[in-house]
């Protein structure tokens, strides 16, 4: 005895009317839009997380980072002041390691302002193309 689907297409049915058919576009229509919706928030929620996840690591990374360069350049400082500008001028050994310090600041801040530009702003892009596929497929059954 063969096994019947119970998942059948119903297939075009004439029973409905004009007005029905009308009605079920529109709610699947819009049972659609609220899907598409919810997935473009849920992109962003995920894609923000994941921003400021990055950034709480990078904090706690610098953080840590220039404790340990402050230490190292107090050294660095001390060196160049027994080493080059003998023992009366402390000061000049501090002064070339600031002007390091500004240049490599310079740089940190233009990669970051470029890094930041290429993630800014946060845009729902699954859900812009699902949109965009959406309204192709529409286009062509009208």
């Amino acid at each position: 005895m063969p096994m019947e689907s119970r998942y059948t297409d119903p297939g075009p049915s004439d029973d409905k009317s004009v007005s029905e058919l009308v009605t079920d576009v529109t709610q699947k229509t819009s049972t659609l839009m609220r899907e598409e919706i919810e997935l473009a928030k849920a992109e962003i929620r995920e894609k923000i997380n994941q921003l400021v996840r990055g950034s709480v690591v990078g904090i706690v990374a610098g953080v840590f980072a220039f404790l340990a360069l402050i230490m190292l350049m107090h050294g660095v400082a001390w060196l160049l002041n027994d080493l080059v500008f003998g023992n009366d001028n402390f000061w000049l050994g501090f002064l070339v390691e600031a002007a390091g310090f500004l240049l490599i600041a310079a740089v940190a801040g233009l990669i970051a302002y470029r890094s930041l530009m290429k993630g800014a702003p946060p845009t729902p892009d699954q859900a812009i193309e699902e949109a965009k596929q959406t309204r192709a497929a529409l286009e062509r059954e009208w």
